[in-house]
């Protein structure tokens, strides 16, 4: 299975780079200023917040 990792993964373009990349069968690795603080509601509107393996980036 290829892998991906996005930096920023909750913004506008990580969440749809993150979408059309699962859709392709890529496993997805996502990152963020602060995992544990963001909402990531634009991954969750896209329904793939659950299938991303986010960390923390500082």
């Amino acid at each position: 299975m290829k892998t991906a990792l996005i930096c920023g993964v909750s913004g506008q373009d990580g969440a749809y780079l993150a979408d059309l990349l699962l859709k392709k069968g890529y496993s997805v690795y996502g990152t963020s200023r602060d995992a544990q603080m963001s909402s990531f509601k634009n991954l969750s509107r896209l329904g793939i917040r659950e299938k991303i393996k986010l960390q923390s980036m500082s």
